[in-house]
């Protein structure tokens, strides 16, 4: 009753043309989440640098250190690259401790995820400090927003 297809059909010949889905690298879950990290972590190193061209301070510092350590550990041994920076004339540094603990919270989060407790550690003290930082500079209601 039903004749059988002779000719291919267009997907099987699309995919023949794009090749197999081997050709193409897939990352796992676990490397998705490496890199998600390492890149959270990244932004908080970013903004901790920034924060301590504007207010240096030894807590500031051995953060960035323990930062650097994470993300060069994530990105399999690769130094996280770090920028200069220089403080500006008028420094908001209430926004940049909102937006380091804001970062910090999206890498805990995802450390938390990825059962790394050494990062998820380190992300929660981090959010811890400048959360009182915001606090200390404008009062109680500092992180209210976020």
């Amino acid at each position: 009753m039903y004749e059988p297809i002779r000719t291919p059909s267009v997907h099987s010949t699309r995919s023949a043309l794009a090749g197999t889905a081997s050709d193409f690298p897939h990352r796992s879950r676990e490397d998705e989440l490496d890199i998600q990290l390492a890149g959270h972590l990244a932004a908080l190193l970013t903004a901790t640098d920034e924060l301590r061209a504007l207010a240096p301070s030894a807590d500031l510092d051995t953060a960035a250190e323990r930062l650097a350590g994470q993300v060069s550990r994530l990105g399999h041994g690769r130094t996280p690259v770090r920028a200069s920076t220089t403080a500006t004339a008028a420094p908001d540094l209430t926004a940049l401790h909102q937006r380091a603990h804001a970062l910090a919270g999206r890498a805990l989060v995802v450390a938390a995820s990825r059962a790394d407790t050494a990062a998820a550690i380190l992300a929660a003290e981090r959010m811890d400090a400048h959360a009182e930082a915001a606090t200390e500079a404008t009062g109680p209601r500092a992180l209210a927003s976020h």
